[in-house]
């Protein structure tokens, strides 16, 4: 079992910045590892989607297209705690940020959310 906590998110203006982490946790020495962490978001009335996702080996990212060169995933694998910095905030991008992570048998574990809201 692995645990999330979420915490970062907030309201701000367009063009502000904001970062969000997440710590994962696991009950046990027994739990499997990570493979990857990353976020996604889910807007009202929206499908939630993938916004960044880390695999833990490696380092390799990907991003959804509308944050591209905006937002970017980090991670301290010491830490097994995940950021994202996300710039340039559009309104758009206002939504309920998700803290995933999936273990090697890719059972993926979710965050309880945090909104972030940004202002025209």
């Amino acid at each position: 079992q692995v645990q999330l906590v979420e915490s970062g998110g907030g309201s701000v203006q367009a063009g502000g910045s904001l970062r969000l982490s997440c710590a994962a946790s696991r009950a046990s020495r027994s739990t499997a590892s990570i493979y990857d962490m990353g976020w996604y978001r889910q807007a009202p009335g929206k499908q939630r989607e993938l916004v960044a996702v880390m695999i833990s080996s490696g380092g390799s990212t990907t991003y959804a297209d509308s944050v591209k060169g905006r937002f970017t995933i980090s991670r301290d694998n010491a830490k097994n705690t995940v950021y994202l910095q996300m710039n340039s905030l559009k309104p758009e991008d206002t939504a309920v940020y998700y803290c995933t992570a999936r273990s090697l048998s890719l059972t993926a574990y979710w965050g309880q959310g945090t909104q972030v809201t940004v202002s025209s």
